[in-house]
């Protein structure tokens, strides 16, 4: 025997082999429908009673095998089944006489044989045969099962009568001596009378029985022939029938200990599309079928206490059995297959260690030169075995090497396929999946370098099948979950045997159905490059969406009447874990960071990177990017326009590497962290862009609010220097501008500066003028921010508020700010301000020290007065006649700033108010020829109390008239003898009313040697009263008091008028009562 069966299993030793075989030509399909009908009648009851026959059925089967049947009769052919298609009664002979052929094979040891005829209708189909069953057709073919069970009956009646026959033999001496092929040439000229050969034929013979007996159904009979023919066999030194009679003993020990059988699904398939009914397959237990009459489960716990060996013995039987036939070098068969039934048993005992020792004499059992069909299933057998007892590495590598012997080179057409198809079934033994996702969790499983081959013969083997798509899936898988194993040199090689596939065949995101029919998932590169976070960029602060307070506390309002509610608080904390707390605005370009590197040795472009997101039409921008070799984290920003509004979810990224598109999700990237990926996109808004007038600075505001500046400038000026700022608004968005808003804030100025001024004027022209303040500040030694000879920092923001579109409509709005960084360099200052009295009571002297603190000359002028020139680091003093000034206009109550206003403040506002008035009555201006640039200097915040006194014009102004001319400074000329009129005038420009004021004139003479003469009695003379009266006067009123005088000389005289103290000028204070001192010049009188 020649020809081994892999699928032999202990319980197939008490089958009946019948053989299926088509006679002619009939096609593949119909063949099988109906040997597929007919192994449905694997076992049968047998009538009358309660044995049960097993039928085995094979549609190919070595006629050399045949002749091995006295040695283990479940390998002897019993029965034949032929099928064949006949149409017409003339191709019925030859068809006929083609059955006697096929009989002839196997006719030495059939019981019966049937004929099924398909096609042949006529006369011949109603001819009552027995070995001859006629259908129409294939379909109309009912009686198939009925037909094979009577089959069966007619071979158990056969079985039945051999079996009775060779146990009743009772010829003694006579008993022939069954051989196996190879021994009739070892048994001629022995003797045949000797006790050693008797016992030798009586010890086979008993071994015959006990096989006979197992197939007829009585398990209890055939272990007391099994036992009988150990000894027998034993005490001759048969060895090669004794390892028959040992495994027979095994093989029925088997069938009572475990009646589910040892074949796994074959087994079970046994008891599967039974004929018999439900009764009769629970009695099918085989140790149970006898015909004594006695209770079959009493029978067969005595039995089994007797004669069957316990599950350790069946094992122990086995390996002896096992070593007697490797005696024989023409028993390689037999010792093969009964490895492998001892395997099956193990493997249900699940005695994993034992089982392997018997595939591994399996392995190195000799037989015949084998074909590569044959080699290729001994090692997937081996495979399945080794699978079968939990050895998955062992078992896949049997499996590899079946596949790569479809390939041999001496097989002049090489199975790729098949090949491709057992090397895909090695991958579970070697801890490999085709799906990238089972290489995210956890570590690394399995022989990574093993794992290597074992993916690039996947490879080459499905390009040698054609297939380039699978090679570009099997490389990328490779690349992807390998790529920590994989040396720098392996790293290029790889990539660039892909980049060559890829150039025919890219790689997609598709699943590729194999051609077993499983699917390969899509390899997506999250290696290529690694991420190792992923963040959602929020809008710049110029196009950040701000949602209206009104309408925010509307929607907030109505959600819940509560002010806290702990369910809603656990909703927003899920909801938190993934959205993030600001907007995306529809039609504008949003962006997503993420921190990436390359672990390639070489520079690694990625084509193609863009997002991947769900829940709002997303157009993405793909970007290309260029990764240097091992480089660190690198960031990497991907765009995308949201074209709808709603909640946008980014999923993760896709891009092209090497000629492979991968969709890589977020959720299948380890060790990535997000601060979340979903976010609110709102209606669309317009866009405003601001350029101004101003370079930009590179200097950024940062507010105490924390807001961010979208736009800085930045100018340098000189104190007092004036700059016009242009900013222009562009609507750069597709929306409408509806409303705009326009704000300015001043930050907290540094070092004692501030503003002149701040106004707005359409269309936005801003005009800034920096000024220092002397104002006393209270510094620590080291520094003096109030110093004016110090640069000076200012900084102010302006903020447009806009919105339109639908956006506007749902109550969001854009702002856009400016942020103005001015650096004050000083120019001109005054060290000391003071006055000094002039000829009129309404003027003054105001006496400026001013120093030049730039490095350049330059020129001051006042108004009225001419151009002082001051070098680099000179002081000079400028004298400026000025007008006295009425401040009583200023608000003296807080009146007009409200009944809460701060009277400090009021009191700071007056001063600064005062300050400006006189700036600008004095309109000192300085200009630095060498650099064209002009600019005022400012006495604010300068001036004393004492100064702002002798500058303010009194609240009670006296004018003195003489002869109706007014007398402040010029003298007045009149002639000697003739009257002159004298005029005094009081306005009241005090809120309160005055008076009534009693004054008396007294002229006197000044002899410019400090001795005022009084004592002019002689020379002037006054017409009437010296003395005048004035009444009230009340608020904004006037009064006027008359007198004359008569000058009898002539000269210089001069009129000292005085108040009377009474009451009513007590409550006043002194400056309220300066009148102008009067000078009159007599000269002589006319011819």
């Amino acid at each position: 025997m020649s020809v081994p069966d892999y699928m032999q299993c202990a319980e197939d030793h008490q089958t009946l082999l019948v053989v299926v075989q088509p006679v002619g030509i009939v096609s593949e399909e119909n063949f099988f429908r109906i040997y597929k009908r007919i192994s449905s009648v694997s076992q049968i009851s047998v009538r009358d009673s309660q044995r049960v026959l097993y039928i085995r059925y094979r549609h190919h089967y070595p006629p050399e095998n045949n002749e091995w049947g006295d040695f283990q009769t479940h390998r002897k052919v019993v029965g034949l089944i032929t099928i064949t298609d006949c149409f017409s009664a003339k191709d019925w002979p030859q068809t006929f006489e083609k059955f006697h052929v096929q009989k002839e094979i196997y006719g030495s040891t059939l019981y019966d044989s049937r004929l099924f005829v398909f096609g042949l209708q006529g006369e011949i189909t109603e001819q009552p045969r027995t070995d001859v069953a006629f259908y129409p057709n294939y379909e109309d073919c009912e009686a198939v099962e009925k037909r094979i069970e009577d089959f069966i009956e007619s071979l158990f009646i056969v079985l039945e009568s051999k079996r009775l026959d060779r146990a009743t033999d009772k010829s003694g001496d006579k008993i022939p001596l069954l051989c196996v092929p190879f021994e009739k040439k070892d048994f001629v000229g022995l003797d045949t009378d000797s006790r050693h050969y008797k016992k030798r034929c009586q010890g086979r013979m008993r071994k015959h029985v006990g096989d006979l007996c197992l197939q007829a159904g009585m398990l209890q009979d055939s272990l007391v022939h099994y036992h009988m023919s150990v000894e027998l066999l034993r005490s001759v030194n048969d060895f090669l029938w004794l390892g028959a009679a040992l495994e027979g003993l095994c093989s029925a020990s088997v069938i009572c200990h475990y009646p589910g059988g040892t074949g796994g699904k074959t087994g079970a398939r046994r008891f599967q599309g039974s004929s018999l009914p439900a009764e009769a397959a629970n009695r099918h237990r085989p140790g149970a079928l006898t015909t004594n009459g006695i209770n079959p489960d009493t029978s067969a716990e005595i039995g089994r206490a007797k004669n069957c060996l316990s599950p350790e013995d069946i094992i122990d039987k086995y390996k002896e059995a096992i070593s007697y036939y490797s005696k024989y070098k023409n028993a390689g068969v037999i010792e093969l297959e009964a490895c492998v039934k001892a395997v099956r048993v193990l493997a249900i005992q699940k005695r994993s260690m034992d089982a392997s020792e018997f595939l591994q004499n399996a392995v190195y059992i000799n037989l015949r030169q084998l074909s590569e069909e044959e080699k290729i299933q001994r090692y997937s057998i081996l495979s399945e075995l080794y699978e079968l007892i939990g050895f998955h590495r062992k078992s896949a590598f049997f499996k590899r090497v079946a596949a790569m012997q479809c390939v041999a080179p001496s097989i002049s057409e090489p199975g790729w396929r098949a090949c491709y198809k057992l090397l895909l079934e090695t991958l579970p033994g070697y801890s490999l999946s085709l799906d990238p996702k089972d290489f995210s969790r956890g570590t690394h499983r399995g022989w990574a370098a093993v794992q290597m081959r074992l993916l690039h013969e996947l490879v080459y083997a499905s390009r040698r099948m054609g297939n380039p798509a699978l090679s570009v899936r099997h490389l990328s898988f490779l690349l992807q979950t390998m790529l920590d194993f994989l040396s720098d040199q392996e790293k290029k090689d790889v990539t660039q045997s892909l980049e060559n596939y890829t150039c025919k065949c890219p790689g997609t995101m598709e699943l590729l159905t194999l051609p077993g029919g499983p699917t390969l998932p899509p390899v997506p590169f999250t290696k290529l490059p690694i991420v190792r976070r992923v963040k959602l960029l929020n809008l710049p602060a110029s196009l950040r969406p701000q949602k209206m307070k009104s309408l925010l506390g509307q929607n907030v309002s109505t959600k819940s009447p509560f002010i806290y509610s702990p369910i809603i608080a656990h909703n927003r904390g899920e909801e938190r874990n993934k959205k993030i707390d600001f907007q995306w605005v529809q039609g504008d370009v949003c962006e997503v960071q993420l921190m990436v590197y390359n672990p390639m040795p070489f520079e690694l472009r990625v084509e193609n990177m863009g997002l991947l997101t769900s829940g709002v039409d997303f157009e993405s921008l793909p970007a290309a990017l260029s990764l240097p070799a091992e480089s660190g984290l690198y960031p990497v920003t991907l765009v995308g326009v949201p074209q709808t509004t709603g909640m946008i979810t980014v999923n993760g990224y896709h891009t092209t590497v090497f000629g492979v598109f991968s969709d890589c999700l977020l959720d299948n990237l380890p060790g990535v962290k997000t601060s979340g990926s979903t976010v609110e996109v709102i209606p669309a808004l317009p866009r405003l862009q601001i350029s101004t007038s101003l370079p930009r600075s590179a200097h950024s505001l940062q507010p105490s609010s924390g807001d961010e500046i979208s736009t800085n400038v930045s100018v340098q000026l000189y104190n007092g220097e004036a700059q016009q700022l242009v900013i222009q608004l562009e609507n750069i968005g597709t929306e409408p501008l509806e409303t705009l808003e326009v704000t300015s804030r001043l930050l907290t100025t540094k070092d004692g500066i501030s503003v002149s001024g701040f106004p707005l004027c359409s269309p936005f022209r801003q005009v800034v003028r920096p000024r220092v303040e002397s104002k006393p500040v209270n510094a620590p030694e080291g520094g003096k921010p109030g110093d004016p000879s110090h640069m000076k920092t200012l900084e102010a923001i302006l903020n447009f508020k806009y919105s339109g579109g639908p956006g506007h409509a749902e109550g969001y709005y854009r702002n856009l700010s400016l942020g103005l960084h001015v650096e004050a360099e000083p120019s001109v200052f005054f060290t000391r301000v003071t006055t000094l009295p002039a000829t009129s009571t309404r003027q003054c002297h105001l006496l400026l020290d001013i120093f030049n603190s730039t490095e350049h000359e330059l020129t001051v002028s006042a108004r009225g007065n001419e151009e002082l020139i001051l070098h680099a680091g000179e002081c000079q003093r400028m004298a400026i006649q000025v007008d006295k000034f009425s401040f009583e206009s200023f608000p003296e109550s807080p009146g007009e700033k409200g009944q809460l206003a701060n009277p400090k403040q009021l009191e700071e506002e007056r001063q600064e108010a005062r300050g400006l008035e006189i700036d600008s009555k004095l309109d000192v201006h300085w200009r630095i020829p060498s650099l064209k640039r002009t600019g005022e200097a400012s006495v604010e915040g300068l001036l004393s109390q004492l100064v702002l006194e002798h500058l303010q014009l009194a609240p009670l102004q006296w004018d003195v008239l003489v002869d109706g001319q007014p007398c402040d400074c010029e003298a007045a000329a009149c002639r000697v003898g003739d009257p002159v009129r004298l005029e005094v005038r009081l306005t009241n420009q005090s809120p309160r009313s005055v008076g009534p004021f009693a004054l008396t004139v007294a002229p006197f003479q000044d002899h410019q040697n400090g001795v005022h003469n009084y004592d002019l009695h002689d020379a002037v003379s006054f017409v009437g009263s010296s003395t005048f009266y004035l009444d009230a006067v009340q608020p904004s009123g006037q009064s006027a008091c008359l007198g004359a005088l008569l000058f009898l000389y002539t000269g210089d005289f001069f009129l000292h008028i005085h108040f009377h103290q009474d009451s009513a000028s007590k409550e006043l204070p002194p400056s309220w009562f300066c009148l102008p001192s009067v000078h009159v010049r007599a000269l002589d009188a006319q011819a």
